[in-house]
């Protein structure tokens, strides 16, 4: 009821409450211009760089394909057009899923203020995570990535991508570019702006990276495995702001965070200690896109393993404080006896309480009873 007394009175054009209560409609007319461009030729040029997958390159048909040619994309400049483009696509899902979905629940279930935001990260990050789960387990299976898993470092340098890998690069970059703006649209608090620029930070640093690095083979693999850990927490947290009494996904996050952990660790060093150190080619070449050197391999692994080992710290201390405050809620109260002495202080003590408990009548203490019996 809230929201709808605030949309009704019309906030001054241009304004701060402007900007955020119709943020989805503007960013839909940035984003209907290129679309708009694409209607005429002058401007045909300029719009298909930020709609369309640029640098396709079309290969000659082999043997196995006599009447197909494969039509296959690398990465370039012209690519962060399109990443701002499909960053204000982004933009505009949030608000969709924001508007019709979490916030008609938050309205039912009359959350605080603090379940009202996390539940909005939990439904907007578990939706994203399982759309991108599917996506990547697709591009696994269609490229054969399971049965063949010496694809990940065999005839690298992986310079050209087909379209279904380079658009969910493309898409990636952009939603996690989307996060920035995204915290001004809902109106995070500043206490939790830091914690949340660290995880998007860390995401677009190992995305871009094995983006650039033409690792985009073990990039989706790790991601794949990376976000499936990440959509059963989310998902597990949304059963529980609905009912507090549900643990059992947070138990088998738990076993599978540790296990993902491992996985990332040991495909990584599989493919870039073992696999790429044994290339015949390992030479630095960047007109290529050749970066299978030492340094490079060096700094590939210590970037994974150090973002390992902080994401199992932060674990670790998460786990302790849950076990902490488990431990502190389940305790049983110990209910202390009542020293009596002679005199009239010591009645005087029992009737108002021992060692700061309070009893709840008087009448309790041994010689108040025996008082009455006489």
């Amino acid at each position: 009821m809230a929201i709808r007394k605030k949309s009704t009175k019309s906030p001054p054009v241009l304004s701060h409450e402007f900007i955020l209560q119709n943020h989805a409609d503007i960013v839909s007319c940035v984003a209907m211009v290129f679309l708009l461009g694409l209607m005429f030729e002058i401007t045909a040029k300029a719009s298909i760089i930020f709609v369309t997958l640029q640098y396709n390159v079309t290969l000659p048909a082999t043997e196995e394909q006599a009447t197909e040619s494969a039509s296959v994309y690398y990465y370039g400049i012209k690519d962060l057009a399109t990443v701002f483009f499909y960053m204000l696509v982004a933009i505009i899902i949030h608000a969709i899923i924001q508007e019709y979905v979490l916030d008609k629940i938050n309205r039912r279930m009359h959350f605080s203020k603090t379940k009202h935001s996390k539940f909005n990260e939990s439904g907007q990050l578990s939706a994203f995570y399982l759309f991108s789960c599917i996506w990547g387990t697709f591009i696994l299976i269609s490229e054969n990535y399971i049965s063949d898993p010496t694809i990940l470092w065999r005839a690298y340098p992986h310079n050209l991508m087909t379209f279904q890998m380079k658009f969910f690069y493309i898409a990636q970059l952009a939603y996690w570019f989307h996060a920035f703006p995204e915290l001004y649209f809902q109106k995070t608090k500043k206490e939790d702006i830091p914690r949340q620029l660290v995880y998007i930070g860390l995401y677009l640093f190992h995305i871009a990276g094995a983006y650039l690095l033409n690792l985009n083979h073990l990039g989706l693999v790790l991601l794949v495995l990376h976000y499936f850990v990440e959509f059963l927490f989310h998902i597990s947290r949304l059963f529980y702001f609905s009912d507090e009494k549900y643990q059992k996904g947070f138990s088998l996050w738990a076993v599978l965070f540790v296990l993902g952990r491992l996985l990332t660790l040991i495909l990584s060093v599989l493919t870039v200690g073992f696999g790429l150190a044994r290339a015949e080619n390992q030479k630095l070449d960047f007109s290529a896109g050749n970066f299978n050197v030492l340094a490079v391999r060096i700094a590939v692994l210590a970037s994974i393993c150090i973002t390992q080992a902080f994401m199992m710290w932060k674990f670790i201390n998460f786990q302790l404080r849950r076990w902490r405050e488990h431990s502190t809620f389940q305790a049983p109260t110990v209910k202390k006896k009542p020293i009596v002495t002679k005199g009239r202080s010591s009645r005087k003590g029992t009737e108002n309480g021992v060692n700061g408990t309070v009893t709840s009548n008087g009448a309790d203490s041994p010689r108040n009873r025996k008082e009455k019996s006489s």
